[in-house]
C-alpha cells in the first residue's frame, strides 16, 4: 500500500489547539500518523498551507438551486438530480468533504456518490420534511394550487403528516426509504408565506412519536425550529439537533444545555433570501419581511447561546442559497463571538460528532479517514478561505 505524506506544512488537527507544523501520512484512505519528519512512499509539498481536516456542512439542500417559484416549476422533473451533481461537486471544492442534507436528496443520490458516480461530499439524507397541513413544508397556495419545495417520488415519499398516527407512519415511510436522519418542522418558517416563524407547529405528543420512531432504528432528529415554544418543544422530546434557532430566550437555551442539545444557526440563510429578493427573485412579500425581520434577532440568539456554551455545529441551508457560498458562514459564527479555532471546530470535529462520525473523521488524527483539505494563508482568513482551497483529498485520494 502507498503512503503518501503531506509535508513541510501546517496542521490544524481539528481539536481547537493552533495550527503547528508537522507532517500526515496517509495509508489505504487512512491516517497512519501526524508528526515531524516523517516520510512516504509519495510526497504532497504543502510549503507555506495549513491542513484542514474535511470540512462539514450539516445542512444543505443539494437538489435545490435558489430561490423563485416560477424557475421551480418551468424545469423538468429530472433536471434536479442533474442540479445536484453539480451542487455536490460545486461544494466538494470549497473542502466540504460531508454534508447533511436537510431534504430532498433521495437515497440514488447519496449512492451515486458513494459509488464513485458523481463527485460530492458524502451524504446524510433526510429525504423529506415532515409538515402538518399548513405547516412550513406545505405547498399550499392562495390560489389552490399546491407547488411544494420537493415533489414526492418513489424515492422520496409524502413527509405531510397529522397527529400521532400519521407520524408515525411518515417517519416509518421516511427510514424505509433510506434516510439517515428526521426532520421535522417544529414551527412555521421564513420560506413559507403563510407561516409564521414564531409559531409552534406538532404537539409534543406528536413529536415524542417521532423520536421514538427515529431512535429505535438508531436514528437521530433534526428539527427545523426558528420559535421560541417551537424550540422548547423540539428539544423536550428528544430532538438532537435545532435548525436556525431564531427566537431562543434563556429558558431555551438552559433546556439545549441540560439536554446536550446542538444548535446549526444557518446564519446565512435569511441573508440569501434578502440577496435574492434584490436580485429580482420571485419571491412573495411576506417572505422578503421575514427575512429582514429575522436577521439582527437570530444573530442575537446565537450569540447568547454561543455565549452559554450550547455545542454549534456549522450549516448554511445552501439551495436557499447558492451553492459555493457555503464558507461565508464562517465570518458570521466568528461575529457571534466564536474564536477563529471554534468557528473551525465547529466546521470539522463539532460537526463531525453531530452526525455521529466522531473518532471517524473532524480530525486529523491516526485512525481517522484521510480526509484532507490544503488551504494556502491564513485558515482563519474566512473571508478569503475559499478562495485559498488548494487541493481536497477525500479517503486518502485527491479529490480536487
Amino acid at each position: 500500500m502507498t503512503r503518501t505524506v503531506f509535508t513541510g506544512g501546517t496542521v490544524f488537527d481539528g481539536t481547537g489547539s493552533e495550527p503547528a507544523p508537522a507532517d500526515v501520512v496517509i495509508e489505504d484512505g487512512v491516517i497512519v500518523d501526524v508528526g515531524a519528519g516523517l516520510d512516504g512512499d509519495l510526497s504532497v509539498d504543502c510549503t507555506g498551507a495549513t491542513l484542514l481536516p474535511g470540512l462539514f456542512d450539516c445542512h444543505v439542500h443539494v437538489v435545490g438551486s435558489g430561490l423563485g417559484l416560477l424557475p421551480q416549476v418551468q424545469k423538468p422533473f429530472s433536471y434536479q438530480f442533474y442540479e445536484a451533481a453539480r451542487n455536490l461537486w460545486t461544494t466538494l471544492k470549497l473542502g466540504i468533504t460531508t454534508v447533511r442534507d436537510a431534504a430532498g436528496a433521495d437515497l440514488g443520490i447519496k449512492q451515486a456518490v458513494a459509488d464513485g458516480l458523481i463527485s460530492g461530499p458524502r451524504l446524510q439524507i433526510a429525504i423529506g420534511l415532515i409538515s402538518p397541513t399548513g405547516g412550513h413544508g406545505d405547498g399550499w397556495l392562495p390560489s389552490g394550487h399546491c407547488v411544494p419545495a420537493s415533489l414526492p417520488h418513489p424515492g422520496r415519499p409524502d413527509a405531510m403528516a397529522d397527529g400521532p398516527d400519521e407520524m408515525r407512519r411518515v417517519a416509518r415511510t421516511l427510514l424505509r426509504a433510506g434516510a439517515d436522519v428526521l426532520k421535522v418542522c417544529t414551527t412555521g418558517g421564513v420560506l413559507s408565506p403563510r407561516s409564521d416563524p414564531r409559531h409552534s407547529q406538532f404537539t409534543v405528543e406528536e413529536l415524542d412519536v417521532l423520536v421514538t420512531e427515529a431512535q429505535m432504528q438508531g436514528r437521530a432528529v433534526m428539527a427545523h425550529a426558528q420559535g421560541t415554544e417551537g424550540i422548547k418543544n423540539a428539544v423536550r422530546a428528544g430532538i438532537r439537533s435545532i435548525e436556525h434557532g431564531i427566537y431562543l430566550d434563556d429558558e431555551a437555551i438552559e433546556l439545549m444545555l441540560a439536554r446536550g442539545t446542538w444548535l446549526v444557526p444557518t446564519l446565512v440563510a435569511p441573508v440569501n433570501v434578502i440577496r435574492a429578493a434584490e436580485a429580482g427573485a420571485s419571491l412573495p412579500d411576506a417572505v422578503v419581511r421575514k427575512a429582514k425581520e429575522v436577521a439582527e434577532v437570530h444573530t442575537d440568539s446565537v450569540r447568547r447561546a454561543v455565549a452559554a456554551g450550547v455545542r454549534i455545529a456549522m450549516g448554511t441551508d445552501s439551495g436557499v442559497g447558492p451553492h459555493g457560498t457555503n464558507l461565508e458562514e464562517l465570518g458570521l459564527m466568528r461575529s457571534c463571538g466564536m474564536s477563529p479555532a471554534d468557528v473551525l471546530v465547529a466546521t470539522t470535529s463539532s460537526a463531525a460528532r453531530l452526525l455521529g462520525f466522531d473518532g471517524e473523521l473532524g480530525r486529523l488524527a491516526p485512525g481517522h479517514r484521510a480526509d484532507v483539505v490544503v488551504v494556502a494563508g491564513d485558515p482563519y482568513d474566512f473571508g478569503g478561505l475559499a478562495g485559498n482551497v488548494r487541493e481536497v483529498w477525500q479517503d486518502g485520494v485527491r479529490a480536487v
